[in-house]
């Protein structure tokens, strides 16, 4: 049977691959898909050997803790490799696990289409000499991301359409955002605290104080998006402060309705950035990840997409120590005061969509092309 062993190691990549995986399924009716995701992949008819709650991790700590399921799980996957003859792997993000894995996919003679490059120009930027060797395509979703690969030896990369922008370029057609005088009209303040339980345990209630203090001040509705994937617990007691509560499968529609929010970093940022909503973008660290992150990381630049990809902070960002209800509260006061500001922050976002369109590639189709090129008929 002609295969094909697709990984997405997090729910990020799961939404990444179901923006192609439809349409390529239907090109390539006769390849059976195996591998790592959710359930938006099994039910498109990918037969998951690894599930994405079994899978996905956060952060150094629980990594290390995850090293012998990891490793076992790899050797798994290239056992299946071996057994069913696989010509073409699709891997989609999760950097350490793909990169090793796409390294001995290579070596077994495996074509293997790397989508969503791995963040070397973060750290270990030697990645790409094992990029050059190993992967036949790089697909790059941020605009910067191809010459820099192209710069240290990876010739195989090209810049496609960012999955989020195609899925959400349907919904964004008719959408006009209004503009808002914050110290004289209500508004909507819109929360996302993040998909994860420590996310939410740590983010939430930073959040809170400061919508608290600022209410003395400003008229707004609060709003948030609640993950289905956490326990209701955490966001029980804080319930009665919410104006509207959206499940996680209405963001867009949180998003169209919302003219601020705090959020937690993450793929959602370029989400709040497509949909042109002013933002201030936080993350709280445990202490280890945050030694790790001063002392072993030598990235010092952006961390939300959005300012990567504009070159600079549209978005405040307050991560680690900067973290926390008073630095909130002045960012978000910085643009409620200032209609100037307010006014370049929506200008510049709106810049933000023409930037991730990418090279005139129709991935589905791309992918086809290799499956058949891997699998010639006769």
């Amino acid at each position: 049977m002609k295969s094909c062993l697709i990984i997405a190691g997090e729910k990020s990549g799961e939404e990444h691959a179901m923006t192609f995986l439809p349409s390529l399924k239907e090109g390539a009716s006769d390849i059976h898909f195996y591998g790592v995701g959710g359930s938006q992949m099994k039910e498109s008819g990918v037969e998951l050997l690894y599930e994405l709650k079994d899978f996905s991790t956060w952060g150094v700590t629980e990594a290390i803790r995850k090293v012998p399921f990891y490793y076992k799980a790899y050797r798994h996957l290239i056992d299946e490799v071996k057994k069913r003859d696989t010509k073409v792997a699709i891997l989609i993000d999760f950097q350490t696990f793909n990169l090793k894995l796409a390294m001995k996919l290579e070596k077994l003679g495996v074509k293997v289409l790397y989508y969503v490059a791995p963040q070397a120009w973060v750290w270990k930027e030697w990645r790409t000499k094992y990029l050059q060797q190993s992967v036949d395509t790089l697909f790059c979703i941020l605009p910067f991301e191809k010459k820099w690969f192209m710069d240290r030896g990876v010739s195989k990369a090209i810049t496609i359409e960012h999955p989020l922008l195609k899925k959400t370029k349907p919904l964004l057609k008719d959408f006009t955002r209004r503009s808002v005088d914050f110290k004289n009209e209500e508004f909507n303040l819109l929360l996302l605290p993040g998909s994860r339980r420590f996310e939410i345990e740590f983010m939430l209630p930073e959040f809170i104080k400061a919508v608290r203090n600022l209410k003395k001040k400003y008229n707004f509705n609060l709003t948030i998006v609640k993950a289905s994937s956490v326990d209701n617990e955490l966001f029980s007691r804080f319930e009665g402060e919410f104006d509207k509560i959206y499940r996680d499968d209405q963001l867009d529609e949180a998003l169209k309705e919302a003219d601020f929010s705090f959020a937690t970093s993450g793929t959602v940022n370029l989400s709040l950035a497509l949909y042109g909503v002013p933002s201030v973008i936080s993350y709280d660290l445990n202490l280890l990840n945050t030694f790790i992150a001063e002392n072993i990381v030598k990235y010092k630049g952006f961390v939300s997409i959005p300012n990567l990809i504009l070159g600079h902070d549209v978005y405040p960002e307050l991560l680690g120590d900067a973290f926390g209800h008073y630095n909130l509260e002045r960012k978000a006061k910085e643009l409620f005061e200032n209609k100037e500001r307010y006014e370049f922050v929506i200008n510049e976002l709106k810049k933000v969509k023409e930037l991730t369109e990418g090279e005139d590639i129709e991935i589905s189709q791309y992918l086809i092309d290799k499956l058949k090129q891997a699998y010639p008929e006769g």
